[in-house]
Formats: C-alpha cells, structure tokens, sequence
C-alpha cells in the first residue's frame, strides 16, 4: 500500500520545501505538484519514472480545486502512477478549501485498497 501525505500551505515554495525536508532516500516517491512552478524549487520536475536513480518521479498538475475541477486531472494521474505503486506519495495542493472531500475521495474505493492516508502536512 502506498503511503499518502496531503500537503497544504499558502506558497508553494514552501510545500515543496517541506515535501524535500520529508523525503526518505532511497525510498520510492511519487509528488504531484498542484500550480505553477516556482524556480528556486528544491524538487527535481521529471515526470518520468525517476526513482532508478533515486530521484522522485515529480508530476505538476493545473492548478485548480482537485475535488471539483480537477477531479478528473487528479484521478488520471494517480491512476498512472499507481500502476508501479511508490512507496510514498506526495500530494500539494495549492488551495486546501476543500482538504475534507478531497481526503474522503482518497480514502473510498478503489483508492481505500491502493493508499493509506497519514496525517496532513501543513506548512
């Protein structure tokens, strides 16, 4: 099962930091970034399967609410990289309004036997 962590924050400089801080090597990470990309990121952008050499295989996704308008984003690329499930799975979601419907979509089928949500994090 694939551990998930939702992470919230006003900036994403700042949840990316927090997702680097998070990262344990030699662990297989998947991160799908919500929004635009901030150029002083600490993360490596390579939608490819990175975790051969170690790195994360990052995702940046459209901004936009992933329980509403980028619902349909959201599960296509979950579905993608579940297929080779991570280890870890990192989630940032630019506008956490709707964290509580987003965190209940994740936890019902067929997510419910793929994932395991742990505890938020917020910066």
């Amino acid at each position: 099962m694939t551990g998930l962590t939702l992470v919230t924050g006003a900036r994403a400089a700042d949840r990316e930091r927090a997702i680097a801080a998070a990262l344990v090597p030699g662990r297989h990470t998947a991160i799908i970034l919500e929004g635009l990309a901030d150029a002083n990121s600490p993360l490596v952008y390579d939608e490819s399967d990175a975790s051969a050499d170690g790195r994360p295989q990052v995702i940046r996704i459209a901004p936009g609410c992933l329980c509403c308008a980028g619902h349909l984003v959201l599960r296509v690329t979950l579905h993608r990289i579940l297929r080779r499930p991570p280890a870890q799975l990192f989630i940032s979601l630019a506008d956490a309004s709707h964290l509580e419907r987003l965190r209940a979509s994740l936890s019902s089928a067929p997510y419910d036997a793929l994932l395991r949500l742990s505890p938020d994090l917020a910066v």
